[in-house]
């Protein structure tokens, strides 16, 4: 054997494998945390908007027939507003802590400030400025990277966005089917 080589005993190899895999899941978890609580944001701020405010796109020059290509849609879903909420949508990663399945050791991220300001059950949450930190910055690099997507999706009313904006479109999460709806 070189000097300096390093053995490793099989069990310590399986040991750094299983850390390395756990890593990489807890990274998939923050991932699809943040995107469902990004989507239950948007879904929510959307929901703020008065459905009756219509705003007018498309183009104002006069077609060669006469036409006006103009169409209105509800300011709430309109790309200005949605491109607005997206801005600050990160910021209420803040509301969120963590919650650990005992069965399975998945992490998944639940909302512990209420929105009413009424008192919330946070007995399975765990508060942590550092996963706050990791849920804000997994957020603002699906707002960066997924733009598009995002207002493909919240630019109509769409079922389930969770899941399929989360998991089919983005596969930021590989479990999100698995996971009760009115969970993050």
């Amino acid at each position: 054997m070189k000097e300096g080589a390093l053995l490793l005993r099989p069990c310590v190899v399986l040991l750094l494998l299983v850390s390395s895999c756990q890593a990489a899941r807890q990274g998939q978890d923050i991932r699809c945390g943040a995107c469902r609580a990004l989507v239950d944001e948007m879904e929510w701020a959307i929901s703020q908007v008065d459905p009756k405010k219509m705003i007018q796109t498309g183009s104002f020059r006069i077609n060669p027939d006469g036409t006006q290509s103009i169409r209105e849609v509800p300011l709430s879903r309109s790309e200005g507003n949605l491109l607005e909420l997206m801005e600050n949508v990160c910021e209420r990663m803040q509301d969120y802590g963590e919650r650990t399945e005992a069965a399975t050791n998945r992490k998944s991220y639940i909302r512990i400030r209420s929105r009413s300001g009424e008192a919330m059950d946070l007995s399975e949450a765990t508060l942590d400025s550092r996963v706050t930190g990791s849920l804000k910055f997994a957020c603002e690099t699906i707002v960066e990277q997924y733009e598009d997507e995002l207002i493909e999706f919240f630019s109509h009313e769409t079922e389930n966005v969770k899941d399929k904006l989360c998991s089919k479109r983005t596969d930021l999460c590989d479990h999100a089917l698995k996971i009760p709806h009115d969970e993050l």
